[in-house]
C-alpha cells in the first residue's frame, strides 16, 4: 500500500502518537516493574492497606500497558491497509476513545494519594486539600461526561469537544496546585531541602519526583497540544494522555521506596529491612536530614547513637569527616520524630497508622 504524501501525513499525526504512546508506555511500565521489585524485596512489614494500593496499582498498570498493546495492534495490524478505517476508530469505538477515561482512572487513582500526601504534610490543611480534591474530581467527572457522548454517538466537536478541554484544563489546574503545595509544605518542613552537602542537582531531582512534578509537565503538555491542535487534524494529546498515569504511577512508587534510603542512612548500614510506612511532615524533614549527611553515614550513625543513647543534646554543629557542617538539632529530629531505637541500637521507622 502506497499512501500519498497527504495520507502520510495524516497518518503520521493522526496514528504516530498512538503508536509512540503505546512504545513508551511499555518502556514506562519495565521501570514500574523495577520500582515494584524494589518495594516487594524491601518493605514486606508494610501494612496491609499499602500493600494492597501497590497491589492495584502493579496491575492496574500492567492492564493499561496490554490496552495500549492492543489498541496500537488492531490500528497497525487489523486496520493494515484501511487508513480511513483506522483513524475513525479514535472517534467511533468505545473502547478506543475510552482509552481516555481508562487513562483519567488511573489518573485520579495516584491523584487520591498525592492529596492525602499533601493533607499529611500541611499539617491537615482541609482549606488547600479540598480545593484541590474538588478539581481533580470535576475533572475526572468532565471526561466520563466525555465518554458518555462518544458513546451515544455524540461525534460532533461542539459537544465532545468542551468536555475534553474541560477535563484537560481542570487536569492541569489541579495538579499544578497539587505539586506546587507538596513543594511548598516540603520546602517549608525543612529550608535546606537542596543542601549543599548533596547538590542541588540530585536534591531537585527528588523533590521533583516527590513532588509528581513530572505528571504535572505531562498534562500540561498535553493540555496544550490538545488545545493547539483539533483532533482531526493532529491527535498528539494522545501519546502524552498515554504517558500520563505511567508517570504518576513512577512518583508515587519513588515516594514509596524513598523511605528505604531513609532508613538505611539511619541505621548506617546498606542491609537494609523492611520497615512502616510515613507520610507526615517528620518524614520529609527527616529526609533531608539524611541528605545533609550523604557524605558521611559513618559519622551520622555515631552522632546518632550518641544522641540517642546519652540523651544529650550535640552542640549547635558538629563537624562531619568529609568537613561539612550539618545541623545537630536536624540530628536529633531523626532521633525524636521519625525513627525508635532499641537497646542495640537499631533503628526501626514508625508506621504512622500505629504511631
Amino acid at each position: 500500500m502506497i499512501l500519498s504524501p497527504a495520507d502520510h501525513e495524516r497518518a503520521a499525526w493522526l496514528l504516530g502518537p498512538w503508536l509512540l504512546g503505546g512504545a513508551l508506555g511499555i518502556f514506562l511500565q519495565g521501570i514500574l516493574y523495577c520500582q515494584f521489585m524494589r518495594y516487594a524485596i524491601h518493605f514486606k512489614s508494610d501494612g496491609l492497606g499499602i500493600k494492597i494500593g501497590v497491589f492495584v496499582l502493579f496491575l492496574t498498570t500492567t492492564l493499561k500497558t496490554m490496552h495500549s498493546f492492543i489498541l496500537v495492534w488492531n490500528i497497525f495490524i487489523d486496520y493494515f491497509a484501511d487508513l480511513e478505517g483506522a483513524i475513525a476508530l479514535s472517534y467511533t469505538s468505545w473502547w478506543e476513545s475510552a482509552s481516555s477515561l481508562i487513562n483519567a482512572t488511573l489518573d485520579l487513582y495516584v491523584q487520591v494519594f498525592f492529596v492525602r500526601r499533601l493533607f499529611l504534610i500541611s499539617n491537615r490543611n482541609w482549606y488547600v486539600t479540598a480545593v484541590v480534591a474538588f478539581i481533580l474530581a470535576f475533572s475526572y467527572a468532565a471526561m466520563c461526561v466525555a465518554i458518555y457522548y462518544i458513546i451515544e454517538g455524540a461525534t460532533a466537536a461542539s459537544i465532545v469537544a468542551p468536555w475534553f478541554a474541560a477535563h484537560f484544563s481542570a487536569l492541569v489546574c489541579g495538579d499544578i496546585i497539587m505539586t506546587a503545595g507538596i513543594t511548598y509544605f516540603l520546602l517549608r518542613t525543612r529550608e535546606d531541602v537542596l543542601p549543599h552537602t548533596v547538590g542541588h542537582f540530585t536534591s531537585l531531582i527528588r523533590l521533583t519526583w516527590l513532588s509528581a512534578a513530572p505528571a504535572t509537565l505531562c498534562a500540561i503538555l498535553n493540555l496544550i497540544s490538545s488545545q493547539l491542535w483539533p483532533g482531526t487534524d493532529r491527535l498528539l494529546s494522545a501519546l502524552f494522555n498515554t504517558m500520563l498515569p505511567k508517570l504518576y504511577a513512577m512518583s508515587m512508587m519513588w515516594t514509596l521506596n524513598a523511605r528505604l534510603e531513609l532508613r538505611a542512612m539511619s541505621t548506617g548500614s546498606s542491609d537494609v529491612t523492611s520497615g512502616r510506612m510515613i507520610f507526615d511532615p517528620p518524614f520529609d524533614t527527616s529526609l533531608q536530614v539524611i541528605l545533609n549527611a550523604l557524605s558521611s553515614p559513618g559519622q551520622f550513625l555515631t552522632n546518632f547513637q550518641h544522641t540517642h543513647n546519652s540523651g544529650r543534646s550535640l552542640p549547635a554543629r558538629t563537624s562531619l569527616e568529609s568537613g561539612h557542617r550539618v545541623d545537630a538539632h536536624e540530628l536529633n529530629d531523626v532521633c525524636s520524630d521519625s525513627a525508635k531505637s532499641d537497646k542495640s541500637g537499631h533503628v526501626h521507622v514508625v508506621d504512622e497508622e500505629k504511631a
